[in-house]
């Protein structure tokens, strides 16, 4: 059986010591970016590796994008060959917040045609909670060979979403907090607010105060309502650097509404250009 959305920590453990799965510690701080470097020497899921958001899943900031550029997926094929990640691979991501950084590395995958991928649903947390090993032991790698099979409609530029909203072809949801949406705060970003048009999910309302993935029937029922039952591929997915939208996107395919697109500049890349418009409120 393939893992494509969401597995179990009880189904992971099951697996813990499969040769042909490989797991992935996605955890990270925005506010520190070794943090998460950090807490996986202190303790991981056996056999994990580790991803860096900035130095791994995404490519160095310049002054035209946002501050997580899309990585060079050549680069991340080799990275994946080398981490011991084949084709055939069962993927499983994981970090501390919900899956808000292990989305990314989900979706990267996707898109990289590698649909054997799942998130560890309540992370290392839960693992923890349910008494489940952690370990220092770093993992003995053997090198396999990962080739990319890159869709690159699996995600817009700001150019094609400024056309789509314009011509009312697609409906952007953003993931970010209602006071950084509405722009009432801005603890990362130089401009506060949100594209005109999108909507407003926060990532967090996908999960239950356990920080489980809410019920995938209860999930389509909030998204269809939210976007007015628009055809799920014509929804498109954002945040403030392409990150935490990937949590969204996640919950759709979860809940069975699949082929929604990531803006993966997002906010950050957004207010580069002066000319584009700026929604507070």
């Amino acid at each position: 059986m393939a893992y494509t959305t969401l597995i179990s920590t009880a189904e992971l453990a099951d697996n813990i010591n499969n040769p042909d799965w490989v797991v992935f510690d996605c955890r990270f701080s925005l506010a520190d970016s070794e943090a998460g470097g950090k807490a996986y020497r202190q303790g991981h899921l056996p056999g994990a590796r580790y991803a860096h958001l900035n130095d791994d899943l995404s490519s160095p900031a310049k002054s035209y994008t946002g501050r997580h550029p899309l990585p060079d997926f050549g680069e991340l094929a080799k990275k994946l060959g080398a981490w011991g990640v084949s084709n055939r691979s069962q993927v499983v991501v994981y970090d501390d917040a919900g899956g808000a950084f292990a989305g990314r590395l989900w979706w990267l995958l996707r898109t990289m045609g590698h649909t054997q991928v799942a998130v560890l649903d309540g992370g290392i947390r839960h693992w923890q909670t349910l008494g489940l090993p952690v370990t220092t032991v770093l993992p003995k790698i053997a090198a396999a060979s990962f080739r990319s099979y890159l869709d690159a409609k699996q995600w817009l530029t700001a150019t094609q979403v400024e056309d789509g909203l314009a011509a009312h072809r697609i409906t952007l949801i953003d993931a970010r907090t209602p006071e950084r949406y509405n722009g009432l705060q801005e603890p990362i970003d130089p401009v506060a607010g949100h594209v005109p048009k999108a909507l407003n999910r926060p990532f967090q309302l996908n999960l239950d105060k356990d920080g489980l993935f809410l019920p995938a029937a209860q999930l389509q029922q909030q998204f269809q309502q939210l976007t007015a039952s628009a055809p799920a591929e014509t929804v498109v997915h954002m945040c403030g650097s392409g990150v935490t939208g990937c949590h969204n996107l996640l919950a759709m395919e979860v809940a069975g509404l699949s082929g929604a697109k990531l803006y993966a500049g997002s906010w950050s890349e957004w207010i580069v250009d002066k000319n584009r418009s700026v929604a507070r409120g």
